[in-house]
């Protein structure tokens, strides 16, 4: 039982009396937490503004003993890859607390519905990391297939092409992704190294696989370049107002799959000003995520 899950969590604040004790067992744990009693929103936004305003990890930690038994549920879902419940749980337990410290009270959200995406998030990242030697899913529509392609097969054969353009179409990505995920989830595992017994030593994949991008500083800079694309893009995308957003996402983050980019004419016919009057506008905007970004890193 992983050491994490042995929380405990002394009284306070004057709503939150209760105690977690430390449990050697998945069940106990489970039932512990879900014994926790619930925040109301007055009480988790006192908390959280606490927090923010003293830092003060008493807080961070009522906040983060309430929701435990959200993370218990969400890890619940991911069983079917074959990993332990208590490390999808402490996985979880991490984007949570990552949550906790991001959450604004202020925004009018409850911190449920916050947590609920930091939490999937490490969950999978854990499951991508641990489910296969080698990673199944890299890109984002490939992340989208290898957690739905088991839910959206009828069964345990080989999809056929009506199955292929029904995922797809579900998923809204391309017939030729499907079948790749497919071939991934599929494929058996390879030995890294040969058995004692075998005379194949040259043909192992430890004889011809190389290292070179495993080197923790490359692999570092690009944890922090996919983080940046994706959730500081996100952020910093929320920075411009709806025009601005909109030319940015037409010109430079739409896929091949979407038409590829809009031309600042394009652009200019639909808003009803010149192609100049456009580019200006995209200028200012890139000047304001390249800032963002610099801030968010």
């Amino acid at each position: 039982m992983p050491s994490s899950l042995a929380l405990s969590a002394a009284p306070h604040t004057a709503g939150a009396l209760w105690a977690v004790p430390p449990v050697g067992h998945i069940d106990a744990y489970i039932s512990a937490v879900n014994r926790l009693p619930i925040l109301s929103a007055e009480q988790e936004a006192a908390l959280a503004r606490r927090l923010r305003e003293t830092a003060d990890l008493d807080a961070a930690r009522d906040l983060i003993t309430s929701h435990l038994r959200l993370v218990v549920s969400i890890a619940r879902q991911y069983l079917g890859y074959g990993l332990p419940h208590a490390d999808l749980i402490q996985e979880g337990n991490v984007g949570l607390m990552k949550a906790v410290k991001r959450f604004d009270p202020d925004r009018g959200v409850r911190l449920v519905s916050f947590a609920m995406h930091w939490i999937k998030a490490e969950i999978h990242e854990y499951i991508l990391r641990n489910w296969r030697l080698v990673k199944v899913a890299t890109t984002k529509a490939q992340r989208k297939l290898f957690f739905n392609l088991r839910s959206l097969k009828r069964d345990a054969h080989t999809l056929g092409p009506d199955d292929v353009a029904r995922i797809a179409s579900e998923l809204n990505v391309r017939p030729q992704d499907v079948v790749e995920m497919e071939t991934r989830l599929g494929g058996a595992d390879v030995a890294l190294e040969p058995g004692s017994d075998s005379d194949d030593e040259d043909y192992a994949p430890i004889a011809y696989l190389r290292a070179e991008h495993s080197e923790p500083t490359q692999v570092l800079q690009a944890r922090e370049h996919d983080r940046l694309q994706g959730e500081g893009l996100a952020q910093a995308l929320e920075q411009l107002d709806a025009r601005s957003r909109r030319i940015i996402e037409s010109r430079w983050l739409r896929d091949d799959a979407e038409g590829g980019a809009v031309t600042l004419q394009e652009l200019a016919d639909e808003y009803g000003v010149s192609a100049e009057r456009i580019r200006q506008i995209e200028v200012k905007a890139l000047k304001t995520l390249k800032g963002a970004l610099a801030q968010y890193a």
